[in-house]
């Protein structure tokens, strides 16, 4: 484990310090998952830019057009306005 040193402007210590209470977790537990899902989500990002960049729209086609031409079922249906 190591140790950080964090500088936060007071009103963001403050909504952390009430965010946290009131997730029952520790200011240290809080910000630590909040820096884990922000790189969850940056780390997400560069892997599907880096799938993407792999793909082939000849392939996606040819895929696609497997998939039966059908109505989709009721409850995946958009609602008409």
């Amino acid at each position: 484990m190591s140790i950080l040193s964090l500088r936060l402007a007071t009103s963001l210590h403050e909504e952390v310090k009430l965010l946290s209470k009131r997730e029952g977790i520790s200011i240290n537990q809080f910000i630590a998952s909040a820096v884990a899902e922000k790189m969850s989500a940056l780390m997400t990002e560069e892997y599907l830019v880096k799938r993407a960049e792999k793909g082939r729209k000849d392939a996606f086609l040819a895929a696609m057009a497997k998939v039966p031409d059908s109505e989709p079922e009721h409850y995946d249906q958009i609602p008409q306005k």
